[in-house]
């Protein structure tokens, strides 16, 4: 396999505003591709048990490499008001018991379909907020988990946790639990900016639990933030990104604000006078990426970083990256089974996707019948579609031959309209067109979503595309 050919570690290059203008756009982040907005409702659960049947007698004939699980808790306490994820806001703890009763049906629908102690590499706790569960909560569904599945040697557990309904106690349970990877939502560390977002937690609570997470043995710790949000400067990130990197956690993610208030609800809640300019974001996005890169970080791609001697980027330098809906992971390209309302799930040339609302889900779950909404079966051309674009995502280049090989065609022939799209951003410097093939510079690589969207067949014959977030 290729070594990407992306430089580590270097200052984001001078952007020009005519440049600026011209790649800061809507576009999709290409978790997936065909990305989610295109499923379909014809693809419910009858589809979704198909799929789980043919990944079935593929495991009798051949045998299949291990799943990845992702489980959704909705449940948060309180309202954050830029979240753009699907959550219910109670105080009324005990409206999880009835939910963990109705993943413990979904998971037994699929070791009937799967048979049981299927491997998993991979397992995800996402939400809402999983620690909006109490102890006995969380030990419970990885009971039920455990007993469903053989959790493989060496996996990666992690879960997402709100700094502000976690103890070292509960670190420490968690760590008892299994859990090897934690990720703290921060989003800023400025005041004045928590305040609103109306998410108010202290530099000091978060420091203190990632030193626990570390003495406890987590493998990695991550940090998410946010840049873009109401009252946030230029000045006022850069604080943040200082401190972060004071934290020195093992990976960090730096999204961008998408405001849209007319579909998330809770976005309503931010004065729209307060968001920063353009240009601001423009400049805090460059101030993040410097900052990350002087406390000696690893630009793996769009939003993310790592220390160098993390696995994601030791995967980086070695051409091993990967993507699913999680973003970026060291992990190969495998099956995906999403449990719980609205999770996203993958398996063989499918996507899924579950009903979003609890009274959809409980009412699947007596019927004992899967929850999936909708999705997709994957055509030829999406297939080498996504091929190509996860190579330009991941590894920052596409080589003629090998798409040639495994999906018998000729890249020249088949994608001679892109490839004429991509003559103005070889101009600008975003990509080179070598020999049989397309390497992203170290320009582009800031901008690789922009370079990706060219192959996206969906996108190029729908020009709306407020629904995505902006490049920048």
């Amino acid at each position: 396999m290729d070594v990407p050919k992306v430089e580590q570690n270097v200052a984001p290059p001078v952007l020009t505003e005519a440049m600026l203008a011209r790649l800061d756009k809507p576009g999709p982040r290409y978790t997936s591709y065909p990305t989610a907005d295109r499923f379909v409702e014809a693809f419910g659960p009858d589809a979704y048990a198909q799929a789980l049947q043919q990944r079935a007698l593929g495991a009798t004939v051949g045998g299949t490499p291990p799943l990845s699980v992702y489980l959704h808790i909705p449940f948060c306490e309180s309202v954050c008001y830029y979240c753009a994820c699907n959550k219910v806001i109670t105080r009324h703890h005990e409206r999880a018991a009835e939910y963990l009763a109705a993943l413990d049906v979904e998971i037994d629908l699929h070791v009937q379909a799967l048979g049981a102690r299927q491997s998993v590499s991979q397992l995800h706790f996402g939400g809402g907020s999983p620690t909006f569960l109490s102890d006995a909560e969380i030990a419970a569904v990885m009971d039920s988990l455990r007993r469903a599945f053989r959790i493989v040697p060496g996996a990666e557990v992690s879960i997402e946790v709100d700094p502000r309904t976690v103890t070292d106690e509960r670190l420490r349970h968690l760590a008892g639990l299994g859990f090897n990877r934690i990720s703290f939502g921060v989003q800023d560390f400025d005041p004045e900016v928590q305040k609103a977002v109306h998410r108010v937690q202290s530099f000091e609570m978060v420091r203190d639990l990632m030193a626990s997470a570390r003495a406890l043995g987590f493998e990695s710790t991550n940090v998410d933030l946010i840049y873009g949000l109401p009252k946030q400067t230029p000045a006022s990130l850069a604080r943040t990104v200082a401190q972060v990197g004071e934290l020195r956690p093992d990976r960090i993610a730096l999204y961008a604000y998408a405001h849209l208030p007319q579909r998330f609800k809770p976005q309503r809640r931010i004065d729209a006078r307060d968001l920063p300019s353009a240009a601001d974001r423009v400049a805090m996005l460059g101030t993040a990426i410097r900052g990350f890169l002087g406390h000696g970080y690893t630009y793996i791609g769009m939003d993310h970083f790592a220390l160098p001697s993390d696995s994601l980027a030791v995967a980086k330098r070695q051409g091993r990256l990967h993507r699913n809906f999680q973003g970026y992971s060291t992990q190969p390209d495998c099956d995906l089974i999403g449990l719980g309302v609205s999770a996203i799930g993958r398996i063989g040339a499918t996507y899924s996707q579950n009903v979003k609302t609890l009274d959809q889900y409980y009412d699947a779950m007596r019927q004992r019948q899967f929850a999936t909404e909708r999705g997709l079966a994957l055509s030829r051309d999406d297939l080498v579609r996504r091929a190509v674009i996860m190579a330009l995502m991941c590894q920052g280049r596409v080589d003629f031959e090998s798409i040639d090989l495994a999906h018998l065609i000729r890249m020249e022939e088949y994608f001679a309209p892109e490839l004429e799209q991509l003559q103005p951003l070889v101009e600008m410097g975003l990509v080179r067109l070598e020999g049989r093939g397309i390497d992203v510079t170290p320009l582009g690589w800031y901008f690789v979503r922009g370079i990706a969207m060219v192959f996206d067949r969906y996108l190029q014959a729908d020009r709306t595309r407020e629904r995505f977030s902006r490049i920048i």
